[in-house]
């Protein structure tokens, strides 16, 4: 099997977000122990394992150090990144991708989009003063409501009330992994909305799942878009920027897109380096 380490979210090595992306060469996937194990060893926050059906077809299967999520969003970018260098598909590709969270609509090349999974919006968080207390902040001169969000994968969305104030913060990752698990939720995603051109400063935080800090995540910041848009500050179509990774110096810039027809529709986007490659001999 052929790996790649690969920072999605960037078009530099050692920003982004890094990701594992594993190309089964014999189209059939190895065992869950196997891929857990392989995911275990190469330590990012995820490793995608890819199998082509067909020429536009593909299932992918997403794990983390402590067990598999049913999508990926840099994962998802890192993988069609790796398929377009790799010359397995040309630029502006249109494919299907096959999760556990979906079947997604994906075009590869040198900037991937990916569709997300249809937005919903769930519980707004009852106890807000426990949640800004773990997340080592204050509530004070927040307008918005944090709220639990996914595109596929379920997260807080919370604003805080500044660039500084989001800088600032410093969880008790204990406490939150709790919080997450009571929930039922993959963690949170903190932002604050910007006027440097941008549409927000974000910070994503996943202790429940071994990951304390994440420089790019592409299905949050797809929840993020929604959450905007249920609150009333974004019409539609509207493409939106996010910056993450900045306390982490790994900048991230990430893109989505938000349409709404009959239903609301989220993509999301960014460029990709593969930073090296190699061979699993098992």
């Amino acid at each position: 099997m052929r790996y790649y380490i690969v920072d999605a979210f960037t078009d530099q090595p050692f920003g982004g977000n890094p990701a594992g992306v594993v190309l089964l060469e014999n189209g059939a996937f190895p065992s869950e122990q196997l891929m857990q194990r392989i995911a275990a060893e190469l330590r990012y926050s995820e490793t995608a394992f890819v199998q082509q059906n067909e020429k536009r077809e593909f299932t992918i299967r997403y794990f983390t150090p402590a067990g598999e999520v049913p999508l990926c969003g840099h994962a998802t970018i890192a993988s069609f990144g790796v398929l377009f260098q790799e010359g397995i598909l040309e630029d502006g590709t249109e494919c299907l991708n096959h999760t556990k969270a979906g079947d997604l609509q994906v075009i590869a090349g040198k900037n991937v989009m990916m569709q997300m999974a249809s937005p919903e919006a769930m519980a707004i968080i009852e106890d807000q003063d426990r949640l800004y207390q773990i997340m080592g902040s204050e509530r004070e001169g927040v307008e918005l409501l944090p709220q639990i969000v996914s595109t596929g994968l379920p997260d807080i969305i919370m604003p805080v009330r500044d660039v500084d104030a989001l800088q600032s913060l410093h969880p008790d990752m204990k406490a939150l992994s709790k919080l997450s698990e009571e929930l039922d939720v993959t963690g949170v995603h903190a932002f604050a909305l910007s006027t440097d051109g941008l549409t927000a400063h974000v910070r994503n935080f996943a202790p429940r799942y071994d990951i304390d800090e994440e420089s790019a995540t592409g299905t949050a910041n797809a929840a993020l878009t929604y959450f905007l848009y249920i609150n009333n500050l974004l019409t539609p179509p509207n493409k939106c920027t996010y910056l993450q990774g900045e306390a982490m110096q790994r900048p991230s810039v990430i893109t989505t897109k938000l349409e709404v027809n009959n239903d609301c529709e989220i993509w999301v986007g960014g460029e990709s380096y593969i930073v090296a490659e190699g061979k699993l001999f098992v």
